[in-house]
């Protein structure tokens, strides 16, 4: 990201169906206004809701004080950015690192690697230009961090709301989600059919932030309500469309200036994908390969509703997914969401974190108290990792509950790096889980459902990459690596929470004790594969608009909004939805930016790890220390090729997928690696994409190239 400060920002974890879940953690204040008179609500003092009882003024300054906080943190950010533009331009410290780097005095390779990667983030940064070029690169990149600010504003501004009446059209499970609103109608008089009277009517206002409306198209049986809500949740920030265009005109104005093509090209060289093209081939040929299951999946749900609805039900929107989908999945599998959830209270969750990290490394998670003024907010929880054998490895912060004003996603973040003090001495790392679980008042009594408890393993799965990486420099420190490798390990942890051995280690009822049954585990499993196609398809979607906004521009630029219907309408069943703009609050093309596509990376080479090291026995030491000694500990301090070929591709006499089948060293640029009409045999993305798209198309297809690498 920066020379001296390498990527730190946190590592989201994306849980797409209608759109991010993960609006940027930025806040402005809102002023209330009392609706007291308009509705009928009970409000407290001058209208705001603390102030009802005198107990309450005491929440309200310790809200101010939050506010506060939250302002000169966001204020702290733009001017640590601002110092780091300042360090891009100093000669003494870029001329110091070149001379490191030439003279090769350096003791050990990660020292030189490191040099190697210091000098390349300064140039990144574009010290090695003149001063005029520079100066503007340094005006680019702050102008680019003040885009990306306003774009994740205007999220938490704007996220959108719809009003319904009567209350009746939504479920009652929903209900703790929507604010009650009130309105005026008329009494008609039976005898004179003349209005005679009014009376407040009771209605929800659902606000189409991408949570709510993830819950309601999913559970709402009405249809016009699910459209309200997708067409409205889909059409904000409007503001966004417009702070979108200027952020892609300065990065690529940037790249220009660096002489590149494109931000993209710019972006993905530090890479393994190395280029646009051959990230652009990697997400078509993958696209081709999903596409027919894809459809399939679409036409069983199109039936699914014209069996339930009736011929004049209409064709399917796209509001329709995810209600339709969700119940194909409950009527096959009989599964009941609560009762799923109901194996899975938090504390057990977390419980089962621990005896998974024992099992595989020997190690062990210790509760620690907090010191006075350590924890941002009481539920906090602080852990220490600790080995028999080498003692503390790291510290662990857990922030787990929803609350207001809080965070809104689910990230890792990096506070302090590994790195090697002296011969004797390390600096442990220190990491943060912040989640947003929610379901009680009180939080002992939070119980997952099965996606949240992969989200839960996800971010769990970075957190390891940081606890357990023992690098010699922070810089390299835990999840510092190649983006495209990054949400490996991430990746790999999500199969651990569907392996039912895995699971009846800590999966309990939560009154009667009852460990999980081993059918209800198989029905999940069985849900999960039912519409895989179609969330793969997705995945590439997002990747694709990604790719494609921060690629090559045309003169005029075209609209975002066009370019976003048009990949739709070639990469996925579905129809587009005139006038709606789902990806203004796309945050993932702020902070992985041309990136995207490294997720579905990551899922190819997770899928590897999984079959090659854990399916056996994913609780074993020894699969533990393959992935520890193989990937874990190295963080970025070692090529990722090398960790990749070293762990997993051994009998690969090509990891790159870089020589044709005579042993021919070919263009990279050119090919389709890493996939070249069917699989290619070469490539080292062949072995997860087998695993990946097998269960979706037919496994014959992709055993061949399985079977290769046996």
């Amino acid at each position: 990201m920066w020379p001296l400060m390498r990527r730190t920002a946190a590592t989201l974890r994306l849980k797409p169906l209608i759109g991010s879940r993960h609006p940027g953690p930025l806040r402005t204040r809102h002023f209330y206004t009392s609706v007291a008179s308009l509705t009928g609500a009970s409000t407290g003092l001058y209208g705001f809701d603390h102030l009802k009882s005198p107990n309450g003024f005491q929440r309200f300054v310790d809200d101010a004080i939050e506010r506060e906080f939250v302002e000169e943190a966001n204020k702290a950010a733009m001017r640590i950015n601002e110092y780091l533009h300042y360090l891009n331009t100093n000669h003494v410290l870029y001329d110091a690192v070149r001379k490191a780097e030439q003279e090769g005095n350096l003791l050990t390779d990660e020292a030189q690697r490191a040099a190697r990667y210091l000098r390349v983030d300064f140039e990144r940064g574009g010290i090695h230009l003149s001063a005029d070029k520079l100066d503007h690169v340094n005006q680019l990149n702050i102008e680019i961090s003040q885009l990306c600010r306003e774009f994740n504003e205007n999220i938490s501004i704007d996220p959108g709301s719809v009003d319904i009446f009567p209350p009746s059209r939504i479920p009652k499970s929903l209900h703790h989600l929507l604010k009650p609103i009130y309105r005026s109608t008329s009494v008609i008089s039976k005898e004179s059919l003349q209005p005679r009277d009014t009376m407040k009517e009771k209605g929800f206002q659902i606000t189409t932030d991408p949570h709510t409306l993830s819950s309601v198209l999913q559970w709402a049986s009405d249809d016009e309500v699910r459209k309200m809500v997708y067409v409205r949740g889909n059409s904000v920030p409007h503001a966004n469309l417009r702070v979108l265009d200027k952020l892609i005109a300065a990065r690529h104005e940037l790249a220009q200036i660096m002489g590149c093509r494109s931000y993209a090209e710019f972006a993905v060289k530090p890479n393994m994908a190395s280029s646009p093209a051959v990230v652009m081939s990697f997400l078509h040929e993958i696209s081709k390969m999903v596409q027919p299951k894809a459809d399939e999946e679409f036409k069983k749900i199109r039936d699914f509703k014209r069996e339930r609805c009736g011929i004049k039900c209409g064709d399917l929107e796209p509001w329709d997914e995810a209600y339709f989908t969700a119940l194909m999945k409950s009527s096959t599998y009989n599964l009941d969401s609560s009762v799923v959830a109901s194996y899975f209270p938090l504390i057990q969750c977390i419980e089962g974190l621990k005896v998974l990290v024992e099992s595989l490394f020997g190690a062990t998670f210790h509760s620690i108290p907090l010191a006075p003024g350590e924890s941002w907010h009481e539920d906090v929880l602080k852990l220490s990792l600790h080995h028999p054998d080498e003692g503390d490895l790291g510290y662990l912060y857990l922030d787990l509950y929803s609350r207001k004003g809080k965070y809104p996603g689910c990230a890792h973040f990096a506070i302090k790096g590994g790195r090697r003090i002296s011969e004797t001495d390390y600096q442990l790392p220190v990491v943060a889980l912040v989640c947003n679980f929610s379901g009680s008042q009180n939080p002992s009594t939070v119980r997952l459902n099965h996606w949240e408890l992969e989200t839960l393993f996800h971010e769990f799965g970075h957190a390891l990459h940081s606890l357990l990486s023992r690098t010699d420099y922070q810089h390299f420190s835990g999840t510092r690596v190649v983006l495209d490798l990054a949400e490996t390990p991430s990746n790999l942890f999500e199969y651990f929470a569907w392996d039912y051995r895995v699971l009846k280690t800590f999966a309990r009822h939560y009154s009667t004790g009852e460990i999980i049954p081993e059918k209800l585990v198989e029905s999940m499993q069985g849900a999960r594969k039912m519409f895989a196609a179609t969330e793969l398809q997705r995945q590439i979607f997002y990747a694709l608009i990604d790719h494609s906004l921060f690629g090559e521009q045309q003169v005029p630029p075209r609209d975002t909004s066009s370019i976003v219907a048009d990949l739709k309408r070639q990469h996925t069943s579905w129809k587009h939805v005139e006038g709606t703009h789902w990806h203004t609050r796309f945050n993932h093309l702020l902070n992985y930016g041309a990136g995207y596509y490294s997720y579905l990376y990551a899922k190819c080479f997770a899928a590897t790890m999984w079959q090659k090291l854990c399916q056996e026995d994913p609780l074993s030491l020894s699969t533990g220390t393959a992935l520890r000694k193989g990937l874990l500990q190295h963080g970025g301090a070692r090529e990722p090729d090398s960790l990749l070929n070293g762990l997993v591709f051994k009998r690969a006499a090509d990891p790159l997928g870089m020589k044709n089948e005579r042993g021919m060293i070919i263009n990279r640029e050119k090919s389709t690696a890493p996939l070249a009409g069917e699989l290619s045999h070469n490539a080292k993305l062949s072995w997860g994409v087998g695993y990946v798209v097998a269960s979706l198309i037919n496994w014959r297809k992709c055993s061949n190239v399985c079977r290769d690498w046996e």
